[in-house]
């Protein structure tokens, strides 16, 4: 089961990196990032590390998340 986890949590991480490198929306990018660092969140946790666990969800998922959307705020929002 532990194994199944892994494959599917590294599925998930590397469909999403994908993804945020291919969105041309930056809103989208930065929401997909958020989501990379909730998996990582997971994957964290179930290894063992909840301090790293939950650094990662308030500063990957949260306080970054907030950063990159306010900088997006400023600029434009879709790439040429």
């Amino acid at each position: 089961m532990s194994q199944g986890f892994d494959l599917v949590m590294l599925a998930l991480l590397i469909g999403m990196a994908l993804a945020v490198a291919r969105s041309k929306d930056l809103v989208a990018a930065a929401i997909i990032f958020s989501g990379y660092s909730l998996v990582m969140c997971l994957l964290w946790q179930h290894r063992g590390a909840p301090d790293v666990a939950m650094t990662e969800a308030a500063i990957g998922a949260g306080v970054t998340t907030i950063l990159v959307l306010l900088a997006i705020g400023r600029t434009r929002r879709r790439e040429k």
